[in-house]
């Protein structure tokens, strides 16, 4: 299903706050009602989010059928909730349109990490990504790539995140029309808040939206999936590699001008070698990244092997030996299917995928 097909009334979660404000403000004066009334269906957007305009209780019931005739307040269906034994949660949500996305709550202490979808599959297809093996249906507006958050704040009690990681199903800047508008309503204080610091954009290397994220004023992080030091070996497993090649990728992460962390899926007898290791601390180095190394979830394996524990504590031994900062991630969600589209797939089965280009190319705008 295309954009296009979207229903027809405007989506106010779909605007930045400033256009949403100046939409309402002008809708009221049209209609004679006080400026003041804009502000308060706003405040139920995303800061006390209702579901409808008919929950806006604070309103008159002719104001709120009003609303309903001209607006929309698009809701994401809670379709499956599942928790692991170590507090992961991961939600599926259904779409208008059928379409299944999930978002992950992940608590760790005092931090609690969204890692939300852009897209309704991926058309990417990394060859260890369940997600990418689903195919590609469409792109994500920015109420329903937000709207994860809103209503994950909805539920009671509500989950409310400290940190957002786009790592969730798709390529985020493969979908930058809605990814940015979406950015600023994660960030700005007026809609969901969170510091731009704690806001992580991941992608293969799209490098024109990586320029487009890098002359954003706010302090977004991104993360960039290397999962393979050369290009002979990133092209098997990333078909994106042949676009953009791995010398142009560190390139544009070396001229980002925050820190760059380098993602780093472990496959058993693939990548894992100490070879790998060596090549692997040479990218970080050229542009002083952070190293993420990350187990293979076995919930999406795609056929590929996890790599045991001692090989990636020796991986890592030797990036931090040749001076590359490194972390190896935690499993989370083992026990429930946590790996990315696991459950979607589960629940929809294989759908045949949407070719991308009904969408466009990801530009510098």
């Amino acid at each position: 299903m295309t954009d296009s097909a979207l229903p027809s009334l405007p989506d106010l979660l779909d605007y930045e706050p400033e256009a949403a404000l100046a939409l309402l403000r002008a809708w009221m004066a049209e209609r004679g009602e006080p400026s003041y009334r804009a502000g308060q269906v706003f405040g139920r957007l995303w800061q006390r989010p209702v579901d409808s305009f008919e929950a806006m209780s604070e309103l008159p019931k002719a104001l709120r059928e009003a609303l309903a005739q001209s607006f929309r307040i698009t809701t994401l269906e809670l379709a499956t909730r599942q928790r692991s034994s170590d507090g992961t949660e991961k939600f599926l949500f259904r779409l208008h349109d059928g379409q299944l996305i999930e978002t992950v709550a992940i608590p760790d202490g005092d931090r609690m990490t969204f890692c939300i979808s852009s897209q309704a599959g991926c058309a990417l297809q990394c060859a260890f990504c369940a997600t990418g093996a689903m195919g590609f249906q469409r792109n994500l507006q920015p109420s329903e790539i937000a709207g994860q958050v809103r209503a994950l704040r909805m539920l009671t009690p509500p989950v409310i995140p400290t940190n957002i990681v786009f790592m969730g199903m798709g390529e985020p800047l493969m979908n930058w029309k809605a990814v940015g508008p979406t950015l600023t309503l994660l960030n700005d204080p007026r809609a969901l808040g969170i510091g731009a610091r704690h806001i992580t954009i991941s992608t293969v290397g799209v490098l024109p939206g990586i320029v487009a994220l890098s002359e954003r004023p706010e302090q977004f992080r991104l993360a960039i999936s290397i999962h393979a030091p050369s290009d002979a070996l990133r092209k098997t497993l990333m078909p994106v590699n042949t676009k953009y090649p791995l010398a142009e990728v560190i390139e544009a992460a070396r001229a980002f001008d925050r820190r760059v962390t380098f993602e780093y899926v472990m496959l058993g007898g693939v990548n894992d070698q100490p070879e790998h290791a060596a090549q692997l601390a040479q990218l970080a180095r050229e542009c002083r990244a952070f190293v993420n190394l990350i187990p293979l979830h076995p919930g999406g394996s795609m056929g590929f092997t996890p790599t045991p524990a001692p090989v990636i504590t020796a991986f890592a031994k030797a990036l931090r030996t040749r001076g590359v900062e490194t972390a190896v991630r935690r499993s989370r969600g083992l026990d429930i299917a946590a790996a990315c589209g696991q459950l979607r797939t589960e629940r929809l089965g294989r759908r045949a995928p949407v070719a991308p280009e009904v969408h466009g190319e990801v530009h510098v705008a």
